[in-house]
């Protein structure tokens, strides 16, 4: 399976909108106005792996075989997409994708079997402290000038159509070490547009180790993990990190950004991969 990490699907992009009717109010003292919107569209998707089970996964319905593959890489149940055979969205369900893997795992505990909400990646999860005892280190490849960070926040910004038209969505993309950005997903739930991004780099047998993320919203314990699996080695986020996406990171060797804004940006982890600031990498305790 291999193909371009960045190409469209525009009857996708169009699923992913709904126009409606609002009441616009101001402060100025005229009367309300009645107008038309476009806003995310929420729907539940049923992704079935054959041999395996089912999940019901709430999201925007576009790239849905991208987010299956991420989705599945993320669990833990591929570790490449040659490790799926079948790959298809079902004639009549378009919300329906079905999966058949070349060598199910046997060992299936600690499935997921769930609806996992599209505010939630780790939804049914329960031991953290295992989640994070089993990830493994990023490499240490990836060297960026600072101004790197602001330029892909941009970029991503201004890649987001969805976003154009609703306002509703969050983005997440993958980037090169010269800033260039190699896969970029949206979907109104943070964690699907990771999932989204690392499945459309898998599908594309585009690496993501030694890569960057870049996402729109704050960074928690899932997107850290989610990261740390794709072998991700920095995150550039507009928003701020939580606790445990800090920890996550400082054990994973992943140099996580914070508050990327024009000319400014909080670096909480390994900051060694920012050449502006590698000389004062002992400035943050690690670990």
């Amino acid at each position: 399976m291999s193909g371009n990490p960045q190409a469209d699907n525009t009857s996708e992009i169009d699923a992913s909108t709904r126009s409606v009717h609002v009441l616009r109010i101001s402060e100025t003292g005229e009367p309300p106005k009645r107008e038309q919107c476009s806003v995310v569209v929420e729907e539940l998707v049923t992704l079935t792996i054959d041999g395996v089970g089912s999940y019901m996964l709430m999201c925007t319905p576009c790239d849905l075989k991208p987010f299956a593959v991420g989705f599945l890489f993320s669990e833990g149940l591929i570790g490449s997409a040659d490790d799926i055979a079948v790959l298809s969205i079902c004639d009549d369900d378009p919300n329906a994708v079905r999966v058949r893997l070349l060598e199910p795992p046997t060992d299936l505990e600690s499935r997921r079997n769930l609806i996992v909400a599209s505010s939630c990646g780790m939804c049914g999860t329960t031991d953290v402290e295992t989640i994070i005892s089993g990830l493994e280190a990023a490499g240490d490849t990836l060297k960026v000038p600072g101004g790197i960070l602001n330029e892909v926040a941009d970029r991503m910004h201004s890649s987001q159509k969805i976003f154009a038209h609703t306002g509703g969505t969050h983005a997440a993309g993958i980037f090169s070490a010269d800033g260039e950005i190699i896969a970029l997903a949206e979907d109104l739930g943070r964690h699907n547009a990771l999932d989204k991004a690392v499945g459309k780099c898998l599908l594309a047998g585009v690496p993501t180790q030694g890569c960057g993320a870049v996402l729109s919203g704050r960074v928690s314990l899932e997107l850290a993990a989610k990261a740390a699996r794709a072998g991700i080695e920095l995150i550039a986020a507009v928003s701020a990190p939580t606790s445990l996406a800090i920890d996550v990171a400082s054990r994973c060797n992943i140099t996580l950004c914070g508050f990327v804004r024009p000319g400014r940006a909080s670096i909480y982890t390994h900051p060694r991969r920012i050449t502006d600031a590698a000389e004062y990498a002992g400035e943050i305790e690690e670990g």
